[in-house]
């Protein structure tokens, strides 16, 4: 019998349909020559520190270092406190029995790292032997799952993999564990005061956005605007210079009428650039992106998004949701062309559909040395039946960006008018020549909206025009926003380095905070801990958040740049760098924070 471990019962039960297999039995489905069971998640996880012989929490104990991670059951809260998952043993015992009998194992967990964990923390537990294949596919459609049981790896090809999601465990643990322990046992704190290797400087990266907002200081500053006459077509412009003291921008204010013009109050031109610009179209979507978007246009979370993602995914209405390319191979660009054919019937995109079917595709998002495990997220051409509310609206924001990313350049003409009267104004004005991409969801140009006009009359250098308005203008300096989901996604995908280039952003990803599919489960635990809430859209520090934050913000738990190196030697361990060179710097990491932060939280609650 060839026995089929999936991650969730859903999981297995499609992959049971698929192979024809109907027979129901306790904890797995079985017929034609296969087994399909299943886990819930992660059944399994690294031991707490009592199982190691750390018995309370005592600053003798720190930091603590376990020689060899034990695996054990998980566990659920009851009256009497945390005992095993029952239903976890059972399952357990189960997938135990199969794996006993079977002539083949093969693996189909979600084919990333966390899903390489979940098997391998069961085989490992369970103490099997036997050699297994892998089931690695970007996509849940019946002809996918076909492909892959034809062409299934031997289980080794993963080894790496499980070795990076094996380490990122274990250091999550060491920091997790010993820095949570020492910073409540410093501060007295009758509470647990929960600090993690990627959550703590992602709390210090809110922290610090609400106290730099907070503590600032607005810096009145002044400007002066003049609206221009261009045969009857009134364009603004504003002063190059801006005007600290009010006096000054006073005096220039005075010398508009000043010209000798021959105009009451007259400006001439002194210079006029108008230059053609083409905006390539966005590169497609991976997890984070969407989540960005979700959180834009729909308000939703990171962590909503992604649960709508897996059940598309679930659905065969879309590939694998959490990856972190943005990027196609030649083989999967092939099938394009016939994934967008079949959003001709889609009621907004049909059209768009339509005309890419005449035009040479846009290749930008086509580069196989940029995918990952898996490639960016793609409709998988089913038809999307019965679709509704928030899961439609994040479907067609992936068939959109399909259409999109293959779409034609935008065309703009960027004009920029210097304007001189008593001092030097500049109007500026874009104006859309050709929409390509644009025009998938006719969205507004992010570039256009501080723009002081939305077009530009033709003028001539040494043109003399009257000004029919001019206005002094009082203004302020203004901060940052606070974070919200989607501007926090985007920092953490940089380790909190403000970049706007898509391209440069992903070529960090191996160094941010976290990885696309962590981030979500990131933000909720902030808020679960009670460090962080949500109002409105954004994410706001409590006190608890607040003080935590005070005592641990110049520590190098707090550093994100350095949580990211982190991140990225976990990628270099998934290409096959030293496991030991990477547990032996993450050790000597937990002992620096365990000593900084057992001297730190004293007195953190004292009034």
């Amino acid at each position: 019998m060839k026995i089929v471990i999936a991650e969730k019962p859903s999981v297995a039960r499609e992959l049971a349909k698929v192979f024809g297999a109907t027979t129901k039995k306790d904890g797995y489905i079985e017929g034609k020559g296969y087994s399909f069971t299943w886990a819930f998640g992660h059944l399994l996880q690294l031991a707490p520190p009592q199982e190691y012989g750390y018995i309370g929490w005592r600053r003798q104990h720190l930091p603590m270092l376990p020689l060899k991670f034990k695996l054990g059951i998980r566990k659920i809260k009851t009256k009497d406190g945390l005992v095993e998952d029952p239903g976890v043993r059972k399952q357990l015992d189960i997938i135990k029995r199969l794996f006993d009998e079977a002539t083949e194992i093969i693996v189909a967990t979600d084919a990333g790292r966390e899903g390489e964990l979940i098997f391998r923390y069961i085989y490992y537990f369970l103490k099997c032997k036997k050699p297994f294949k892998r089931l690695w596919i970007s996509s849940q459609t019946d002809e996918a799952i076909k492909e892959g049981f034809r062409n299934l790896k031997p289980g080794i090809d993963y080894d790496t993999l499980f070795n990076s999601a094996h380490c990122r465990s274990e250091s999550d643990w060491l920091v997790g564990m010993n820095a949570t322990q020492a910073l409540s046992i410093s501060a007295g704190s009758r509470s647990v005061l929960s600090l993690g290797r990627v959550q703590t400087p992602t709390l210090a990266m809110i922290c610090s956005r609400f106290l730099e907002i907070k503590n600032f200081v607005p810096q009145t500053f002044y400007q002066l605007a003049i609206q221009v006459d261009k045969g009857g077509q009134l364009f603004r412009a504003m002063s190059v210079n801006n005007f600290d003291k009010k006096e000054d921008a006073e005096n220039t204010f005075a010398k508009i009428e000043d010209l000798e013009s021959g105009f009451s109050n007259g400006a001439r031109i002194a210079a006029v650039e108008a230059k053609p610009r083409k905006e390539p179209p966005p590169l497609l979507h991976d997890l984070s992106s969407l989540q960005q978007e979700a959180n834009k246009k729909r308000s939703l979370t990171a962590d909503q998004t992604l649960n709508i993602l897996q059940g598309l995914y679930e659905s065969k209405l879309i590939t694998y949701p959490r990856t972190g390319s943005r990027y196609i191979g030649d083989d999967v660009y092939a099938g394009v062309p016939l994934l967008i054919s079949k959003l001709r019937e889609h009621n907004e995109f049909g059209k768009h559909a339509e005309f890419l079917a005449t035009v040479s595709l846009n290749k930008r998002s086509v580069n196989a040395k940029k995918v990952t495990d898996h490639h960016a997220i793609l409709p998988t051409g089913e038809s999307p039946y019965q679709l509704s509310g928030d899961k439609k609206a994040i479907y067609d924001m992936i068939a959109g960006r399909l259409l999109e990313a293959f779409h034609q350049e935008c065309v703009k003409e960027i004009t920029k008018i210097t304007v001189e009267s008593g001092s030097l104004f500049v109007a500026n004005g874009t104006v859309i020549r050709i929409a390509g991409w644009r025009s998938v969801f006719n969205d507004k140009d992010e570039e256009k909206k501080d723009e002081e006009n939305p077009s530009l009359p033709k003028v001539k250098v040494r043109e003399a025009l009257p000004i029919v308005k001019k206005a002094l203008l009082e203004k302020q300096t203004k901060p940052k926003s606070l974070y919200n989901e989607a501007s926090l996604l985007k920092a953490l995908e940089t380790s909190g380095k403000d970049i706007e280039d898509e391209e440069l952003r992903y070529a960090m990803k191996d160094s941010g905070l976290g990885t696309p599919a962590t981030r979500a489960a990131i933000i909720e635990t902030l808020i679960n801990r009670a460090y962080v809430v949500r109002e409105k859209r954004n994410l706001v520090p409590t006190t608890k958040g607040l003080a935590v934050y005070e005592v641990v913000k110049d520590k190098k738990i707090a550093q994100a740049e350095l949580t990211g190196q982190w991140e990225k030697r976990l990628e270099e361990i998934r290409s096959g760098a030293s496991v030991a060179d990477f547990k032996a710097e993450i050790t000597e990491y937990t002992k620096t924070i365990t000593s900084e932060l057992l001297l730190a939280g004293v007195g953190m609650f004292q009034s």
